[in-house]
């Protein structure tokens, strides 16, 4: 099965890059992908690591739709020690992201730190799949906390008579 395929049908879309799998699952399947600041059509994208694991965006997606976005910059906004730990990550994963843009390059570029954001959490899926990606930051690294193990019983993505797709006999485990 080739990392490319799964991610297609974990994320239901075409990948919109190379894939480069930087976190897998207990099962040896996709969790995180490396995504580069200039996609392949010039696009210019903030996100570095992208989250294709369906039980972890899910569960991420539950924390997000439960507030989890304004807890967390409520933290970041009355916790000091929280604060310079969240402006860290988002300086370290800018700077990470823009040292990979070529030097040659005059098209538009990418801004903001995770997700693109310019202050504030913006998005949980990507908080947590840069923490997955082996990073420092203290967003994703709560996000885990809270959703973590994913513990699938069953692989969420099957080949079946040499076909990839999706498993029908997969769902969230209790």
């Amino acid at each position: 099965m080739d990392d490319r395929s799964v991610v297609e049908l974990q994320i239901g879309r075409a990948p919109r890059s190379d894939v480069v799998v930087s976190a897998r699952c207990h099962l040896e399947l996709p969790v995180v992908t490396d995504v580069p600041p200039i996609l392949d059509d010039g696009t210019p994208f903030p996100t570095t690591h992208w989250l294709t694991c369906p039980l972890a965006t899910l569960r991420l997606s539950r924390l997000e739709s439960d507030g989890g976005i304004k807890r967390f910059d409520d933290r970041i906004a009355e916790e000091p020690e929280f604060r310079e730990a969240f402006d860290g990550a988002m300086e370290r994963y800018r700077t990470a992201r823009d040292a990979q843009i070529p030097s040659d390059w005059t098209g538009p570029r990418p801004s903001g730190g995770v997700a693109g954001s310019h202050g504030g959490v913006k998005c949980l899926h990507a908080h947590y799949a840069d923490t997955a990606a082996g990073n420092d930051n203290p967003v994703g690294l709560e996000a885990a906390v809270a959703i973590e193990p994913l513990d699938c019983l069953v692989p969420c993505v099957i080949t079946v008579d040499g076909v990839v797709t999706l498993n029908p006999e997969w769902s969230e485990p209790a």
